[in-house]
């Protein structure tokens, strides 16, 4: 049994500290929500009442957050004063890179070994214990880190230096962003093309524009694997986590001095669906302001 101290319990992270209970550890966990708090104590977590409750004789500091300045204060004022200094500290949130590299050089100032480690997979991985987690860590600490998140993970991928887990993960949902909107495209001409769904979802899985966002994730109800399409969109990747995601590639880009045109468009068209009221459906929703169809979510 490990003592893991979890901090930060919205929809992500309420799973995945659910998952590390069940998985027998003494998981302490707090979030600013007293509901999150009382969700994750009904599933298997001691309910903390601070951060420096939680995190008093923690062997792992796992954190979930929403943006770099909450992991930046939530370290800096808290977890690298409060924490033993023989506690591995892993943030999960999905945060600049220069953010992730300032808390690594903190904490390894202050005597903690640190890892950014986002994930990829969405609240039903989070829930079902199949996260996907890219690591930005020292390769002597990989192992413990791994370990750390094996009740939360079908994979666990070492990218390389602090920040490079951050770096993963915001390239790899611009991917997805791009590849969604290709996707949801695809099968709102197919349908004015008089195509089935079905059909059309049958010939893409099995030929060359086959890609997650259609055999895994289907925008369309109805077709293929369970997904929020089958229940009006609701669940999943919130599409403000997707512009989020998409904001911080762009910012990415511009520092880096990358081009990325694909990228760019992609945040323009969440962000304006986002601006319509919609950004708390899943990404894939998208498809229905492709359609015409916006009226049907509401």
């Amino acid at each position: 049994m490990t003592r893991i101290a979890f901090i930060g319990l919205g929809n992500m992270g309420g799973g995945m500290a659910a998952n590390q209970a069940k998985a027998g550890h003494a998981v302490r966990a707090f979030d600013l929500s007293r509901a999150a708090v009382e969700r994750a104590a009904a599933a298997g977590c001691h309910a903390a009442a601070s951060v420096a409750e939680a995190v008093a004789d923690a062997e792992v500091v796992i954190t979930m957050l929403p943006a770099g300045p909450h992991v930046r204060a939530v370290y800096g004022e808290q977890i690298l004063v409060q924490a033993p200094k023989s506690a591995l500290l892993i943030d999960c949130s999905t945060i600049d890179v220069e953010s992730a590299r300032a808390v690594a050089r903190e904490a390894r100032a202050a005597g903690f070994r640190f890892a950014d480690a986002p994930v990829s997979g969405g609240v039903m991985a989070a829930e079902a214990g199949t996260l996907a987690f890219m690591v930005g860590c020292d390769a002597g600490d990989f192992a413990e880190v791994e370990a750390a998140l094996a009740p939360m993970s079908r994979v666990t991928i070492h990218a390389g230096d602090h920040g490079a887990g951050q770096a993963a993960k915001i390239c790899n949902n611009m991917l997805l962003g791009v590849s969604m909107l290709g996707t949801c495209e695809a099968f709102a001409l197919a349908e004015k093309l008089g195509l089935a769904a079905d059909r059309f979802f049958e010939i893409a899985s099995k030929s060359s524009g086959q890609c997650w966002s259609i055999t895994t994730y289907c925008p369309v109800e109805g077709v293929g694997p369970q997904t929020p399409a089958d229940r009006l969109y609701e669940g999943g990747f919130a599409t403000a986590m997707m512009l989020k995601d998409l904001k911080l590639a762009q910012e990415a880009a511009a520092k880096a001095g990358a081009s990325t045109p694909m990228g760019a468009q992609a945040e323009a068209l969440y962000a304006l669906f986002d601006a319509n009221g919609f950004g708390g459906k899943d990404f894939s929703a998208v498809i229905q302001m492709l359609r015409g169809k916006l009226s049907s979510l509401s």
